[in-house]
């Protein structure tokens, strides 16, 4: 597991974004470091997802956005890919009539390095070891939670600087829930940098190095994962105790 450095990776500053004049985000604060899992946790409608989006380079945002250093601004999602930052969708967004190899392939449009991809095909599917009993499989075909983990798988192929996953664990069974975390806990433990949104606050922030805490589009609370999981606030609010 690669230690947190302090290498910023992502740097968000007074982030907003509106929709029709209704403003989702309304000055948002937050930064990823080099080796680091972080989590934004809220409530439904937070703005939680609606701030990736606009990281990735797929909402027009303003304030500044920072990736690697540098401006993302008029950036867009092609770019952002190459240059390491890579998110797995709230719905999981899998090419349902592509097979799970072929899916893994796309993962890698990016790159030029057959054998690489060739290798890094059998390295998912050690990963994910359900992904290769399936291999020939059409991806819609698969359940909820198969297509959870082609879709981490796929974006792995991209071999992300920075992995950004929202809500992998909505509308899973709770024994794929474990085993998406368990798989979310995997993929840190080989050194990938994670910025996790996610609903299930008490799963999220166990995991975490530091937590963010988002409400009606604004950051309420912020610090490390065991020490928000402990606050009183945070548990009276999203973990219902």
């Amino acid at each position: 597991m690669a230690q947190p450095s302090n290498e910023i990776l992502l740097q968000v500053q007074g982030l907003k974004v509106a929709y029709g004049g209704i403003e989702a985000v309304k000055g948002v604060d937050l930064e990823v470091r080099a080796g680091e899992l972080v989590t934004l946790i809220g409530s439904n409608g937070a703005g939680k997802t609606t701030t990736m989006k606009a990281v990735t380079g797929t909402l027009p945002f303003d304030g500044e956005i920072r990736y690697l250093g540098e401006s993302i601004r008029g950036k867009g999602a092609w770019d952002l890919v190459h240059k390491g930052l890579v998110m797995v969708p709230e719905g999981r967004g899998v090419f349902a009539r592509m097979t799970i190899v072929e899916n893994l392939q796309m993962g890698a449009y990016t790159r030029k390095d057959k054998a690489g991809i060739k290798a890094d095909i059998e390295r998912m599917f050690g990963i994910f070891p359900r992904l290769r009993e399936r291999k020939d499989q059409l991806a819609g075909t698969m359940s909820g939670g198969e297509q959870q983990m082609l879709a981490m798988a796929r974006a792995l192929m991209s071999q992300p600087k920075l992995l950004l996953l929202d809500e992998p664990s909505m509308g899973l069974s709770p024994i794929m829930v474990d085993k998406i975390f368990e798989v979310v806990r995997d993929v840190y433990a080989l050194g990938v940098t994670i910025l996790l949104v996610e609903q299930n606050a008490s799963r999220a922030l166990a995991l975490a190095d530091r937590g963010y805490v988002m409400d009606s589009g604004l950051i309420t609370m912020s610090g490390p994962g065991q020490e928000l999981l402990n606050d009183a606030r945070v548990r009276a609010a999203y973990l219902g105790q």
